[in-house]
């Protein structure tokens, strides 16, 4: 069974730049995953994720991206645009996505790569919280994250909620007998 890894990263301080650590949160509390599958917030550690990627034979990287689309769009990228990637332009290392995984190349392990991300709405304040657009289409995003996968074969099951607690009324029986 190959390795998964589910990578959310981007800067948590700048707006909409955290939006794929939050998808991955999202992800993490709303779905059971498969043992081959693992979630991680990369957050902005850049190349020190390296051997985590190494480690998987499929990396799926969640992120804010700039696509040339209108803000709110979903964009899946692969190759050579897997440069779009925000999270890593402006990682802790100053390296994107793509040296990252020239490197993992060169050390003898490139994971099949794909990055879901979503065209920011403002991605260079420093606010600590998604935009509220962005935070609307959160559930959106991730939704369609999981339907991409579960047609790429992994089983991905929504958690159940728990029922609410019914409250049983009893009536005092005021029968004598």
């Amino acid at each position: 069974m190959e390795n998964v890894l589910i990578l959310g990263v981007g800067n948590l301080l700048m707006r909409d730049e955290g939006f794929g650590v939050r998808a991955v949160e999202l992800l993490e509390k709303d779905y059971l995953w498969p043992e081959n599958v693992r979630l991680l917030e990369g957050g902005t550690m850049g190349m020190m994720l390296m051997p985590d990627m190494q480690d998987c034979h499929r990396l799926i990287v969640l992120d804010a991206v700039l696509c040339g689309q209108r803000p709110g769009t979903i964009c899946v990228l692969e190759g050579e645009n897997l440069r779009k990637s925000l999270g890593f332009r402006d990682s802790t290392h100053q390296t994107d996505l793509v040296d990252i995984l020239i490197c993992c190349e060169l050390a003898g392990h490139r994971p099949e790569t794909l990055v879901y991300g979503m065209e920011p709405f403002d991605w260079q304040s420093f606010i600590p919280e998604l935009t509220p657009e962005a935070r609307a289409l959160l559930p959106e995003f991730c939704a369609k994250v999981v339907r991409d996968l579960r047609a790429r074969g992994l089983d991905i099951r929504k958690k159940q909620t728990a029922p609410a607690q019914e409250t049983v009324c009893s009536e005092a029986s005021g029968a004598t007998s």
